[in-house]
């Protein structure tokens, strides 16, 4: 299997209890037909900071006028370290546009409008919001973490993880992001929500136990992705080994992630089920130049000890069982690769 390093590059909370795509149009049942493989491996939530280095908080519940009470968010922000701020930015502002919404601001006439004043973006974009929209009478979004999927000199991909709450109750999804260089800001070209798929009858052993760890972080796809049995058993064995010793932030683990390492034709591991990323360990983010090296170095070496023939992050590690098996570049800056064979 090809490693997820992403060629020619310039160069994140607590488990989810309550059901998976309780939010209209999320999990569950009515997932959008497989996207092609150019596109995204296609979500339901946890917490969400409102910078990329903020620690994790349960949003309180804000009154609307006229509305139910769902929790307040605020904009997410790139911190220290950002190789690209405003391609984050960028992406971001979007999903945070067409995701929250007034009591009375459903519908698509009414998120074209507010992605209209942003500038710059195709209100069409919002045709291809999936789960981002539903019929709800209004919405709260907030982006947990926004992740490249692939950073190029022209172009990007940014996964936006996030929580969403409507009066119907809990959701969220991973937004694939696709952005193309332009000036004066980079411009969004494609959307591609994750799509999960419905919750297994049964799960592994394995399955089980990572729900129930205090010290393995999902967010809403990931978690989906796990209660989908879509999961490989390597992977997750190796996520219950980690959390032995840290406690693990996972932004993506199957659905949510480009479909091809960024960049290329070869197939990324993300979407077999054979890979999850890292973007915070011990509640501190990957990306934040503050954190320690030896704490994200000391991770990937023990991802690669617990199996994993493919770890990437943000600096380049000697040694491991295989010539390739620890890389890094731009697109890895802001997290931990741990991808597997099988």
């Amino acid at each position: 299997m090809t490693a997820e390093r992403v060629p020619g590059a310039v160069s994140r909370r607590v488990l989810l209890t309550a059901a998976v795509g309780a939010l209209a149009g999320c999990g569950g049942g009515g997932h959008p037909a497989a996207p092609s493989r150019a596109a995204t491996a296609s979500g339901a939530p946890s917490h969400a900071p409102s910078s990329s280095l903020a620690p994790s908080a349960s949003p309180t519940p804000s009154p609307t006028s006229g509305g139910t009470a769902l929790p307040a968010t605020s904009p997410w922000r790139p911190g220290p370290g950002e190789l690209q701020p405003d391609v984050k930015s960028r992406a971001t502002q979007l999903v945070e546009a067409i995701g929250n919404w007034p009591p009375g601001g459903s519908g698509a006439a009414a998120a074209q409008g507010r992605v209209a004043a942003l500038g710059g973006l195709d209100p069409g974009l919002v045709n291809q919001a999936g789960p981002l929209l539903s019929t709800a009478d209004q919405a709260a979004l907030q982006v947990i973490y926004a992740q490249y999927g692939g950073l190029l000199t022209d172009s990007a991909s940014v996964l936006v993880v996030c929580d969403q709450w409507t009066p119907q109750g809990a959701g969220g999804t991973t937004v694939d992001v696709r952005l193309s260089a332009a000036s004066p800001r980079w411009t969004v070209t494609a959307l591609h929500p994750a799509a999960p798929g419905p919750a297994a009858a049964s799960l592994s052993t394995a399955a089980q136990a990572v729900l129930g760890s205090p010290h393995i972080e999902l967010p809403p796809a990931a978690l989906a992705d796990v209660r989908s049995s879509q999961v490989h058993d390597s992977a997750l064995q190796a996520m219950l080994t980690l959390a032995q010793t840290y406690t693990m932030s996972i932004s993506v683990v199957r659905s949510g992630h480009p479909i091809d390492v960024f960049g290329t034709t070869r197939p990324s591991d993300h979407p077999l089920g054979r890979a999850f990323d890292v973007w915070r360990i011990n509640g501190l983010a990957v990306v934040d130049p503050a954190t320690p090296h030896d704490l994200v170095d000391g991770f990937m070496r023990a991802a690669a000890a617990a199996g994993s023939y493919n770890v990437g992050g943000p600096r380049q590690l000697t040694g491991g069982t295989t010539p390739n098996q620890f890389f890094t570049d731009d697109t890895h800056h802001d997290h931990v690769h741990v991808g597997f064979n099988s």
